[in-house]
């Protein structure tokens, strides 16, 4: 499965949410609302996610294994890193 799109929909330079992301597979599978989070030692990402009765949340979607949650936060994380760049260029 190859990652052939990545939108950012809402960039936040401040906070600890700092992008909601849209990525698509194969030019035929999308999945919205992966959330870049600003954690204690690093960047991470967070899959989109259900609130359960309980009050815990459980991911909606998710990689099955750790090469393919490597590969996503790479590139994710790589173009946001450029997103951002120019994002603050435009800004100053």
């Amino acid at each position: 499965m190859e990652i052939t799109d990545i939108q950012f929909r809402q960039l936040y330079p401040t906070g600890r949410l700092r992008a909601l992301v849209s990525v698509t597979f194969d030019h035929t599978f999308a999945v919205h609302d992966i959330k870049i989070i600003d954690g204690p030692d690093r960047l991470f990402l967070a899959m989109p996610s259900r609130r359960m009765p309980d009050g815990r949340y459980r991911d909606i979607v998710h990689p099955v294994g750790p090469a393919m949650r490597q590969e996503l936060e790479q590139r994710i994380l790589g173009e946001y890193q450029q997103e951002m760049s120019g994002y603050m260029q435009n800004r100053a």
